[in-house]
């Protein structure tokens, strides 16, 4: 993505208020649980051999306060259309996401997603179901990552973006992210001890 943007973004505290204005509008909680890559618990459904569902955890990765302010800021300076995205419900609470990407060009006339044009920007409140909870360690590790097709929760942040953000001002490149490994995986390559 570039990070020049062309819409007219508005503030972290305008789109959030118009989000909840719709959530409300639709009988959806206002009160909002943002989801990161990390929190993202893909499993084999059940109820279908072939596909997925979505589950979701904070327990193992929780983001830090004030993540989906950095994440807006981020994806707002990319050239990009953003959304505000409802996966569902979770005790009472919205379960969302911020996506960007040139992707959801292509979702203009999709009637899911309601489009603020001159904000560059989308809400979709997505269903009434409820997600599941994954409280356990080895169902988030055991979840689908590799091997799956592409969807619309494959644009959203990381928290390690965000991590990245909170300590350097902004998020790494893979050459800056690569340096930064580099000494422990020399040391767990050598483990001998240097005198």
């Amino acid at each position: 993505m570039e990070s020049r943007a062309h819409y007219t973004r508005p503030t972290f505290d305008q789109a959030l208020s118009a989000w909840k204005q719709l959530l409300r509008q639709l009988g959806h909680a206002q009160e909002l649980l943002w989801m990161y890559d990390e929190n993202l618990c893909l499993e084999p459904d059940p109820a279908d051999p072939e596909g997925l569902r979505l589950a979701f955890q904070t327990t193992f990765t929780p983001a830090p306060p004030g993540a989906e302010q950095i994440t807006f800021r981020h994806f707002s300076g990319c050239e990009a259309p953003m959304v505000f995205y409802r996966a569902g419900s979770a005790s009472g609470k919205s379960v969302c996401l911020m996506l960007c990407d040139r992707w959801f060009e292509r979702k203009v006339t999709d009637p899911e997603y309601v489009w603020h044009e001159d904000w560059g920007l989308a809400f979709r409140a997505g269903p009434r179901e409820e997600l599941p909870e994954a409280r356990e360690e080895s169902r988030w590790k055991n979840r689908v990552i590799h091997g799956r097709p592409l969807s619309e929760l494959d644009f959203c942040m990381s928290l390690r973006s965000v991590h990245e953000t909170l300590a350097h001002g902004r998020v790494l490149s893979a050459y800056e992210r690569y340096a930064m490994d580099f000494p422990r995986l020399w040391r767990e390559a050598d483990p001998a001890p240097r005198g």
